[in-house]
């Protein structure tokens, strides 16, 4: 089974790809981000690193569901390779920060990528409003995120909200985390492993 956590930058889907692992005995893949060559360029100069970044991405994304299809187990995974084809890229180019040269070598090569591919069984998203997102961004410190632009996170927030109305690949299901803490709160983690458990339960 393959479960994976999609959501904005600082939304907490590592967090709770942890949350969760832990509670149903999954093994977790996380996005690869201490160690991405390309994260501390890209924020000071995004025109110039966004195709390296992308790339990186979108190689690093599809090494892990081959190895989550290879592996026979009950995987949760941190971010999908759907979200960089259909949210980041397009956001880049449309910004400029990516012509269109690259954006079509990108989108053809995230296409064949895909065909050999499947999709989660399960997609949780988790939504956040941007004070949100800038408040947890702040809170964790990650230097290279310093620089994060408020209308960068509104674009984002806006082309997640339109992929996931649109989304047909599997089960879906959204959480909205404004007015939860599944860091610190209990009740809160219940709530949510609660509803996992019955999205689940349906996938048998």
């Amino acid at each position: 089974m393959h479960i994976a956590v999609s959501g904005n930058i600082g939304v907490g889907k590592t967090t709770l790809t942890k949350v969760l692992a832990k509670n149903f005995n999954w093994q977790p893949h996380y996005e690869s981000v201490e160690d991405n060559p390309y994260l501390d360029n890209f924020y000071t100069d995004m025109q110039r690193w966004a195709f390296n970044l992308q790339i990186y991405f979108l190689n690093s994304r599809f090494g892990q569901l081959k190895q989550i299809q290879n592996s026979g187990k009950n995987i949760i995974q941190d971010r999908t390779i759907y979200e960089d084809a259909h949210i980041f890229a397009p956001n880049l180019h449309s910004m400029g920060l990516m012509n269109a040269r690259d954006f079509n070598n990108y989108s053809s090569l995230f296409q064949l990528m895909a065909s050999f591919v499947n999709p989660p069984d399960l997609l949780i998203y988790l939504r956040a409003s941007v004070p949100t997102l800038v408040k947890q961004i702040q809170t964790r410190g990650r230097d290279y995120e310093s620089s994060i632009r408020i209308d960068y996170l509104n674009r984002l927030n806006e082309r997640y909200e339109a992929w996931i109305s649109e989304y047909s690949l599997g089960k879906l299901l959204i959480i909205d985390t404004d007015n939860i803490d599944f860091t610190k709160n209990e009740d809160d983690v219940s709530f949510i492993v609660n509803k996992v458990n019955t999205e689940i339960n349906g996938l048998f």
